[in-house]
């Protein structure tokens, strides 16, 4: 069973929708990242909606981001040290809180091992 194209490229545009909203949000959150959400944005918008990729690719701000990671997954050194800066920030935060110890556990074993996969991201 194939999608319609028309209901497809709704869904898409949907999706990047709600990939650039949170993208929006985490520029006024400091705990919510941009540019992961603007990279997936362009992305869906890619498929559905390509006026929407091709404005973020050409962003004055974020579209130099969007292309480096097209290019090869680089990931800039600063944005490195404090997406994982903060991730260690939030696991010491996690084992004050009162959760269960699977959460206090489980939740900074995920953080480590996406700063690892991080950290191996290669520089512009």
């Amino acid at each position: 069973m194939r999608l319609d194209p028309r209901i497809a490229k709704v869904l898409w545009r949907v999706l990047a929708s709600v990939f650039l909203l949170l993208g929006v949000i985490g520029i006024v959150l400091p705990v919510l990242p941009t540019v992961p959400f603007i990279i997936a944005a362009a992305w869906a918008g890619g498929r559905g909606w390509p006026q929407l990729e091709t404005w973020l690719l050409g962003h004055p701000k974020y579209g130099v981001h969007i292309q480096r990671w097209r290019q090869g997954g680089m990931v800039p050194r600063r944005a490195k040290v404090l997406a994982i800066s903060m991730m260690t920030i939030s696991a010491i935060g996690l084992q004050f809180a009162d959760l269960p110890w699977a959460v206090r556990l489980g939740t900074p074993l995920v953080m480590a091992v996406v700063a690892l996969w991080l950290w191996t991201r290669p520089e512009p």
